[in-house]
């Protein structure tokens, strides 16, 4: 499997010449969507979701599908009939010929006046790659590639550091890194390296590996 990263949150993974792309939002690229076959999204904040986004990549792709909670369905499935699935936490499906379990059910809290709002992760291909979206979901199976989210307004470094200990991945893949400065870079790879206990790894938007 072919692991892209793209700006912020947003992962392409590429297999048997099909292409599934996860949370293409306003910090991605206006094409993050372009030549996906199918979409996730974890949740509806802007830099997860962006309508534009999906817009841009069901069009050019009249096959490709959406993915999603219900909060986000609700918004889109006018704009884009018969092409948006429902999911929640407990689901297994399959999209693109990638196997899809669906793992959580609400964000982390980003401050307690704020309410929580939901959220889900999505396994591929039975612990290949976990995308847990906007919150530190623990999967109930292995986990080889961990999509890490390492700076948000809802984490601080120790809970970043403790998440990579409880899943224990082989891998850790930094993404939710739009708002992390070069200048703070060395200090989290240095710190959630050495502690997180699994290999820490950073791809520059654009960028790929074999996972």
């Amino acid at each position: 499997m072919k692991l892209t990263k793209k700006s912020h949150a947003c992962v392409r993974l590429e297999k048997d010449g099909r292409t599934l792309v996860i949370d293409p939002g306003t910090f991605s690229e206006e094409d993050a969507a372009v030549g996906a076959d199918a979409i996730l999204v974890t949740h509806e904040h802007l830099d997860h979701f962006a309508e534009d986004r999906l817009r841009a990549g069901l069009e050019a792709n009249p096959g490709a599908g959406i993915w999603t909670l219900r909060s986000v369905a609700e918004q889109i499935s006018a704009a884009f009939p018969g092409r948006v699935h429902t999911v929640g936490h407990g689901d297994t499906f399959t999209a693109a010929g990638f196997d899809v379990q669906v793992h959580g059910e609400l964000h982390a809290v980003i401050h307690p006046d704020i309410p929580r709002i939901t959220n889900v992760g999505y396994l591929i291909d039975g612990g290949k790659v976990f995308h847990p979206g906007d919150a530190l979901t623990v999967p109930d199976q292995p986990v080889e590639t961990l999509m890490l989210p390492v700076m948000a307004p809802w984490n601080k470094i120790a809970e970043v550091i403790d998440y990579v200990r409880e899943i224990k991945p082989r891998r850790a893949y930094d993404i939710h890194d739009a708002l992390l400065t070069d200048l703070a870079r060395p200090i989290y790879d240095h710190q959630i390296g050495s502690l997180g206990g699994a290999e820490h790894l950073r791809l520059t938007p654009g960028d790929s590996a074999d996972v």
